[in-house]
């Protein structure tokens, strides 16, 4: 799966910051009760609530390995409506596009 631009170069540019960065996400993910589905889905609306749209590609595509159905993803998008109105329908476009590459 391939991550945005500006994490490549996060990765490649500023490793140390990186490896620390991604040991927190790590002891992180281990620490949350939710199971792998709900996780990704509820980091994918807070990714739409918070205009962080370059990482809903990646997330999408690993929620859908997770089982996450279209449906599903698009829902956890729409769910931020409420709090941040109509803000999270721009991630919409860009989540289906990437759930939906490589569809059978």
């Amino acid at each position: 799966m391939k991550v945005s631009k500006a994490f490549e170069a996060f990765a490649k540019d500023a490793p140390q910051f990186y490896g620390a960065w991604m040991d927190a996400v790590e002891k992180l993910g281990k620490a949350s009760k939710l199971d792998a589905k709900t996780q990704h889905l509820s980091y994918i609306a807070v990714l739409a609530a918070v205009g962080l749209e370059n990482g809903l590609p990646f997330h999408t595509k690993l929620a859908k390995s997770q089982g996450v159905s279209r449906e599903e993803i698009i829902s956890a998008i729409l769910v931020g409506l409420p709090a941040v109105g109509n803000k999270v329908t721009s991630a919409l476009p860009i989540a289906i596009e990437a759930y939906d590459e490589n569809a059978d």
